[in-house]
């Protein structure tokens, strides 16, 4: 028998050795696919697992909620230090990291209308006043305060009437990227940095200070939980009677078991009596709205979530919810 041409078994082994190549080359994709397809269904895992944690942290925190409020049903008192700091839950895997805070302690965005009979939402001065003074506190200038305000009453209001350092849809629509204002109550505080005159350096000054409850009511103020740290939303109600060190100073004297009314915490201050310059109507010791702020890890997943928690239903039940870091919104 001839031997083979020596060329031809040359590029036959070629074809061989290429083969091989080709084959390596895919097994190392398929190799690579698979491990990356463990990885996200292992992610995926996590943070199914994560928000189920979450979830069940909401349950344990309206339970904590639930017997501070029920501990006295005449004032909201925080007896066992549950508002204002970070505190770990209980949970079988990963971590929770929750801190719990009196949701109506903040000046209310909603607050800058009232509906009328009909249901249409007009300014309401007392909360444009309450908020310019809020910012006026935070070192906000006169001038753009009152841009920002009027343009976040624009935003809410029903009518397409701008206030005089407002806006609505008409200066709006001829920004850059045009649109139109909600005209109904803010869902989420978020929504303020599209209104004309906020920048990111107000909204940064702003955004510990502000809410957005689902109401068009005045701020809920406590002064039973009210910390000295926040004297400044007591103050905004009424500057020129009751300054910054003033009510810090009152909340500061605060007794144990709190005061039963908002007479007693404003005894003495000027203007608080019938007919005086501070809101005392608007002032609470008892509270309903409560913010519940958590971080759940679980194995690389973190889960940021914010729940507003609405006890004045029994049981107490979540509002709405939101996800991802709020100060970053």
């Amino acid at each position: 028998m001839r031997a083979g041409n020596p060329k031809e078994r040359g590029a036959a082994l070629l074809s061989v050795l290429l083969l091989v190549a080709v084959m390596a080359v895919i097994a190392a994709v398929m190799l690579d696919r698979l491990n990356l397809a463990a990885r996200l269904a292992g992610n995926g895992q996590a943070m199914t697992q994560a928000r189920l944690y979450a979830t069940s942290a909401e349950t344990l925190a309206m339970a904590r909620i639930k017997a501070m409020v029920d501990t006295s049903q005449d004032r909201t008192v925080d007896r066992t230090g549950l508002l204002g700091r970070e505190f770990p839950l209980p949970l079988s895997r990963g971590t929770v990291m929750a801190r719990v805070d009196d949701a109506g302690n903040c000046f209310n965005l909603n607050s800058l209308v009232e509906a009328d009979a009909q249901g249409t939402l007009r300014l309401r001065l007392a909360g444009l006043n309450q908020m310019r003074a809020l910012m006026a506190g935070l070192a906000i200038p006169q001038a753009e305060a009152a841009i920002i305000s009027d343009s976040i009453a624009d935003w809410i209001d029903t009518d397409n009437n701008p206030a005089p350092n407002g806006a609505e849809d008409e200066t709006y629509q001829g920004s850059t990227v045009p649109h139109r204002t909600a005209a109904r109550l803010i869902g989420d505080v978020s929504e303020i940095r599209a209104v004309r005159g906020m920048t990111p350096q107000f909204y940064e000054r702003l955004r510990p200070w502000v809410c957005a409850l689902p109401a068009a009511d005045l701020s809920p103020i406590n002064v039973n939980t009210l910390r000295p740290d926040q004297a400044l939303l007591l103050s905004m109600l009424g500057p020129q009677a009751l300054p910054v060190d003033r009510a810090r100073a009152i909340l500061a004297a605060r007794p144990a078991l709190g005061w039963a009314n908002a007479q007693d915490a404003l005894r003495g201050v000027a203007g608080s009596g019938e007919g005086g310059a501070l809101p005392l109507g608007q002032l609470k010791v008892r509270s309903r709205w409560f913010l519940l702020t958590q971080t759940v890890t679980v194995d690389s997943a973190m889960v940021e979530e914010q729940a507003l928690i609405d006890v004045g239903n029994n049981p107490p039940m979540v509002a709405f919810r939101t996800w991802g870091d709020r100060f970053n919104r």
